[in-house]
């Protein structure tokens, strides 16, 4: 198993990556003697070898072996067969993230002659040559704002312990481009990663549990320690030296402009775990970590502040609060410095110990604890600028500025936590409680107008609607609840750890304002004796389904003409949030429509909202597969229309995406350093319209785009909600049952218990057509759209191609779609429908599917001009042709094993070895296919 190289590049770096990959590889086959004997390595060889040449060439008799080779395996050989072709995806996937690492680390070498693609200074550097002034530059760098939201969606298929053997397995491997190793060091690594390939081989890559929501917590919070915290403010740290370079003369200091939020712990949509009590247990541990964090951080600084004033003189600043510290503050005498000369270090101490007392209640309200961030850096303040007094500005540089950005990121909370809840329970609470206040007796069953008019005349009232004398029904009181937590956490840890309450399903106007009426019930809104408003938490509603997009530019006219509405977004700075979602409206409408829909939509709120002089920020809900809006977090930037991003963007981060991109340091730099370069590159294309498309032209290709996305709809919807047997042929054609048995989240697949469609979430949907190989929702229905405007007219492909190479939307859609389309495998996909019980459907559905598979392919080929799909990209091309052959096993190997556990099952009867078996494939699918939701 050394064959599969990623890139299709000649160059020395990628003799660098088949090299890892060749040498883990060699790893994997000496693990597999060591466990298995020469049988195991023999048979796993002979696999590989049949599905390779499959794939090169398709012949019946060698298909006919493949499958015979596979269905005969015993069931212990199986297992660790289909163990030997998951873990060799895990290695590989771990090489090539290193190889991430290496090439950046290649293009930093040639600084000077080369500025890497998508680099900060790139940016910077393109500002620089378009003459930006200064003031401009700053007024961009000033308009920047990212927020990155981390989601316990359960599309994370591996176990934090296998992700920490990952881990050491990445550092050791990067080792190996060490020049200066011994023959000896070089084999004592291969040593130390054999063994932990054994300790990898000897490691259950299930959960034996489904994990709770606290779980999820620390799972998050893992990030945040191993990596956030030291590579975020490397990231501004690198904005800020680029700023000065291109733009010397002036003192920079970059605002916060890039930071994490978390929605583990406050996301209770469909999740009954995720109690009121829950949440300010995750506030607690988050506030605990960024404490420890800070604690840590002094007491490396012990070692580097060992200034002297026998030889220095500190600034009488430094000292007077030296004084005030021991006045006020007791230190426990293991904390106490005894060397009166080193007045950094008594600092230190002082500082250590009123940073400890944050998480010590009965400290609460005195001068032993810091009652805010801003209190600790302004500490911090007091030794930077004493620092610099005595001319030691790198310490100060290198070390305090760094702690005093960490502060300004991650405060005494870590991250902000979004609350999150579905629209119909706050409507049922709501009918509740307006009915024991005999106010109303159903409120449901008014229409949205009354509700909108009762709502607005509750929110300008200042009385109460609720009563400690009234009983509520528990999830009416678990509501109430919340908001409660949403209060006193404000009190605890600061406004900023919650400030934005997530609507799913938000169908109408009514729906954000009945977030706003129980916010007002405790505090959270009201207006003052001097009509001022206080408002500390936002309504955000999130718009999911295509006829939700289709009505969102006027519920939000219709929330923003209400004076009490409007005067609570001018408190939260004139900017209101407004969550789009990504998954849903592409399980509802499709690829093609729901990219239109989006676009449209942004556009038409955007309008909404500048009648009001409101600004906006879009919270982008992407998911990491194709189906979900998955993308390149600088690509997701990029493809935001210029005039939707004045009040900044907001995008999930979920599942296999947070460990893929913040597991290491150099990799998540990476991603942040593109990130923010798309941000720049974003505002400079909203100050530039004349480099865009003309008004007129793009007027034209919208329509265009319009009629494509209408007959996909008609398409999609055709065979997703008319065919009568279309979810009978989805639920027996792919394993998403089984999917389901997998413990990778606390959360249930299904809003309710239910077999509609409709109540199915988007994850497993995605989830099961990316593991049967179909990946239908990230791509049907585009041919039959396409092809609407085409009509094989030599004139209407020549505007498409014009489309592609100058329409940004248009160009993101298609290249989206290629990248689906090439992932895609129907000849694999035709095994796993033929699970399906009665071949009248079977057939006739499969035939409609690969029927549109083929139509768009040929058409994405004429529309880009390509021989094959993804010639534009060959890097990804050459390493998803070069994975295939390594998947179809485990691809075959599921079919098989699904359709004995289903056999089983059918008759009453279980199997959990068998399930064990489907459950393992599933885990080496994901890992080879990347995407998996």
């Amino acid at each position: 198993m050394t064959e599969l190289m990623v890139s299709a590049s000649k160059s020395n770096s990628s003799n660098l990556l088949r090299r890892d990959v060749r040498f883990l590889g060699n790893i994997l086959g000496e693990v597999l003697v060591h466990q298995g004997g020469n049988e195991l390595l023999e048979i796993v060889e002979k696999i590989r070898e049949t599905s390779k040449s499959l794939r090169s060439e398709y012949v019946s008799e060698v298909y006919t072996e493949f499958k015979e080779t596979i269905s005969t395996l015993k069931p212990e050989t199986r297992h660790q067969v289909i163990r030997a072709f998951a873990i060799y995806f895990e290695l590989v996937n771990i090489a090539e993230q290193n190889h991430r690492i290496r090439r950046k680390r290649d293009y930093e070498r040639s600084a000077g002659e080369t500025i890497q693609p998508g680099s900060i200074e790139s940016a910077i550097q393109d500002l620089k040559e378009r003459n930006f002034s200064y003031e401009e530059v700053k007024e961009i760098i000033e308009g920047l704002s990212l927020e990155l939201v981390m989601t316990a969606h359960p599309t994370e298929a591996m176990r934090r312990a296998i992700l920490d053997i990952h881990k050491r397995i990445s550092e050791d491997v990067m080792l190996l481009d060490n020049p200066t190793l011994t023959f000896r060091e070089r084999e004592q690594l291969r040593v130390k990663l054999l063994n932990e390939v054994i300790t990898l081989w000897q490691t259950d890559e299930l959960r034996d549990r489904k994990p709770t929501v606290l779980d999820e917590v620390r799972n998050g919070m893992y990030y945040f320690h191993e990596t956030l915290f030291h590579v975020l403010p490397d990231v501004y740290q690198e904005l800020e030296r680029c700023l000065g370079k291109y733009f010397p003369g002036q003192h920079w200091h970059v605002p916060t402009y890039l930071k994490f939020g978390s929605w583990i712990g406050g996301d209770r949509d469909g999740n009954p775990s995720v109690t009121s009590d829950i949440t300010w247990k995750t506030l607690s541990m988050q506030r605990k970590l960024a404490i420890r964090e800070y604690e840590r951080i002094m007491k490396e600084f012990m070692q580097y502040l060992s200034f002297s004033t026998t030889i220095v003189t500190v600034s009488d600043e430094l000292e007077q609060s030296i004084v005030k510290d021991r006045s006020a503050v007791t230190l426990n005498k293991n904390l106490i410095w005894n060397n009166d000369s080193e007045p950094y270090r008594i600092k230190l101490v002082y500082m250590m110990a009123k940073i400890n007392n944050v998480l010590d209640d009965s400290k609460k309200g005195t001068e032993e604890r810091y009652a805010t961030p801003a209190d600790f850096i302004a500490d911090l303040n007091i030794i930077d600028r004493s620092l610099r007094h005595h001319f030691a500005d790198f310490i100060a540089d290198t070390h305090i500025k760094k702690l005093v950005r960490q502060v300004e990121l991650f405060g005494f909370h870590t991250a902000a936590l979004d609350i999150r809840q579905h629209s119909q329970e706050h409507e049922k609470a709501m009918t509740e409680v307006l009915a024991n206040m005999n106010i109303v007796n159903n409120y449901a069953e008014l229409s949205e107008d009354e509700k909108i008019s009762l709502l607005n005349n509750i929110l300008n009232d200042p009385r109460p609607i609720t009563s400690t004398y009234h009983e509520y029904s528990e999830s009416t009181k678990e509501c109430l609840d919340v908001y409660r937590v949403v209060y006193k956490a404000q009190q605890e840890f600061g406004k900023d750890c919650i400030t934005k309450y997530l609507i799913s399903m938000a169908e109408g106007a009514s729906d954000i304002l009945e977030v706003m009426v129980f916010a007002k019930e405790v505090g959270l809104f009201r207006r003052n004796e001097d009509q001022s408003i206080t408002c500390t938490l936002q309504a955000v509603p999130l718009f999911e389904t295509i006829d939700d997009l289709f009505a969102a530019p006027d519920i939000m006219r219709q929330v923003f003409s209400l004076p009490i509405y409007r005067d609570g977004v001018a408190e939260m700075s004139d900017l209101q949030e407004i969550m789009l979602g990504y998954s849903d409206s592409n399980k509802d409408g499709g690829a093609v429509t729901a990219n239109w829909e989006l676009r449209v939509a942004m556009k038409k709120i955007t309008a909404a909202a500048d009648e009001f002089n409101v600004k906006l920020k879009f919270f982008h809900g992407r998911g990491g597969a194709l189906g979900r809006g998955g993308m390149s977090l600088n690509r997701s930037i990029l493809a935001q229309p210029a005039s939707t991003v004045g009040g900044g963007i907001k995008i999930t981060e979920q599942g296999e995406v947070i460990s893929s991109r913040y597991s290491l340091q150099g990799i998540a730099y990476r991603s942040l350093e593109q990130a923010t370069s798309a941000l720049v590159t974003v505002a400079i294309n909203a100050r530039c319209p004349h480099e865009e498309l003309s008004e007129e032209q793009e007027e034209e290709w919208d329509a265009i785009a319009k009629g494509i996305s209408e007959v996909s709809l008609e398409k999609y919807q055709d065979l997703i909600f008319r065919d009568p047997d279309f979810l009978t042929f989805f639920k027996e054609s792919t394993p998403l049952s089984e999917v389901g048995e997998l413990n990778i989240g606390s959360r249930p697949a299904k809003r309710k218990n239910s077999d509609r469609f409709e109540d199915l979430r988007a994850i497993p949907w995605v989830f099961a057509w990316t593991q049967s190989r179909y990946l239908l929702p990230a791509w049907y229905a585009a041919g039959t759209g396409l092809q609407s405007y085409y009509l094989n007219k030599e004139e209407n492909l020549k505007v498409l191609q014009d489309m592609y190479s100058h329409f940004p939307f248009f160009t993101s859609l298609v290249d989206t779609l290629q990248m689906a389309m090439s992932k895609a495998d129907l000849l694999i996909a035709k095994e796993y429908a033929n699970m399906t019980k009665e071949e009248s459907y079977r057939e006739r559905i499969f035939n409609l599917i690969e029927e549109e598979y083929k139509l768009t392919t040929d058409l994405i080929l004429k529309i880009t001009g390509q021989k094959e799909l993804l010639d534009n990209v060959p890097v990804i091309q050459e390493s998803i042709r070069l994975r295939n052959p390594y998947v179809d096993p485990l691809s075959y190997l599921q079919v098989q094993l699904i359709s004995e556990l289903r056999e089983f099952r059918d008759q009453g009867e279980d199997n959990p070895e068998l399930l064990r078996e489907v459950l393992l494939t599933i885990n080496g699918i994901a890992a080879g296919l990347r995407n998996t939701g």
